[in-house]
């Protein structure tokens, strides 16, 4: 099913006003089919293939007029059930602001959340993880991951620990540059890790040479950040009008064909895009939604950046 961009921009501010985040509900907002889901390999889990990312973005203060453009943007977000929302202590206030909005929204259990360690292995770590504990207002995260493969090896032994005692349910490990991912792979044929974060998009496909394969053979869940290369897609395309092909896969924007480009990828499991606009929240979400490209569809979207 297909849906325009007005249409699931006015479904989605109703969506956000049913969560008690939004405006009014529109009359006679679209109906859309559910968004696509991706399992985490090895399980019976699912998750939505556009979730949310916090850094920049949730740095931000306590005032009501900091936070409420955040709420409608959590708000968008939690109409998919178990969206990811990635974030970390070194994120400024973002994780701080998430415990917030989730405790306010009572959707602690609505979303997969996932911060990360990026300090050394020991008593920093461990100081770090109870401090992240406390902002995100929760006992346990969905996954944790080591940030930039910051002392990765005890790290993960650290985690696998947390794991067994039922304080994590996955483990992972990040970067953000293409400069890792011969470590990255190194790391991903040698030890046993359930997510890989990593940055991939259309103008940036090193991931796609080895490392993705690589993760899907090994049954390895790859969470893809920096989908947008920190906003400079968009300026690429600046005053370019989207292609009218777009819509053969139910395209609206670029940002939704960016997307697409991403999570149609079969060893993705989710795009992690940073926002605090709700008009750029529901955007992205559309990109979960209706058909996605074919190999030679993709090479189409990626020739559009040559």
């Amino acid at each position: 099913m297909s849906i325009d961009r007005r249409s699931f921009l006015g479904l989605a501010a109703g969506l956000a006003a049913t969560a008690g985040l939004g405006a009014a509900v529109p009359a006679g907002a679209a109906t859309v089919a559910a968004p696509m889901r991706r399992n985490i390999p090895g399980t019976a889990e699912a998750l939505p293939v556009v979730g949310m990312g916090t850094a920049d973005t949730f740095n931000v203060g306590a005032t009501a007029a900091d936070r409420k453009p955040l709420a409608e943007v959590m708000g968008l977000l939690l109409q998919n059930e178990g969206s990811v929302v990635d974030t970390a202590p070194s994120y400024g206030t973002a994780e701080a602001v998430t415990g917030d909005l989730l405790r306010a929204a009572n959707a602690r259990n609505r979303v997969f959340l996932a911060t990360k360690i990026s300090s050394s292995s020991g008593a920093p770590a461990q100081a770090q993880w109870a401090r992240s504990l406390a902002d995100l207002r929760t006992d346990k995260v969905d996954l944790l991951q080591v940030h930039s493969l910051i002392d990765w090896q005890a790290n993960l032994r650290w985690m696998r620990e947390l794991k067994e005692q039922g304080r994590i349910r996955y483990i992972g490990i990040t970067h953000h540059h293409e400069s890792a991912h011969e470590a990255i792979e190194k790391i991903v044929r040698s030890e046993r890790i359930d997510f890989v974060q990593v940055n991939y998009s259309v103008a940036e496909r090193n991931a796609e040479r080895t490392l993705l394969p690589l993760c899907e053979s090994r049954g390895i869940a790859v969470l893809v950040n920096r989908p947008f290369q920190d906003g400079r897609l968009f300026r690429a395309v600046k005053d370019r009008p989207v292609p009218p092909w777009a819509g053969d896969i139910d395209c609206g924007s670029w940002g939704q064909l960016f997307l697409k480009f991403i999570v149609s990828h079969p060893a993705v499991t989710a795009a992690i895009p940073a926002t605090s606009k709700p008009r750029n929240m529901a955007d992205n979400l559309g990109a979960g939604l209706g058909r996605m490209p074919d190999p030679g569809q993709r090479e189409r979207i990626a020739a559009l950046l040559a």
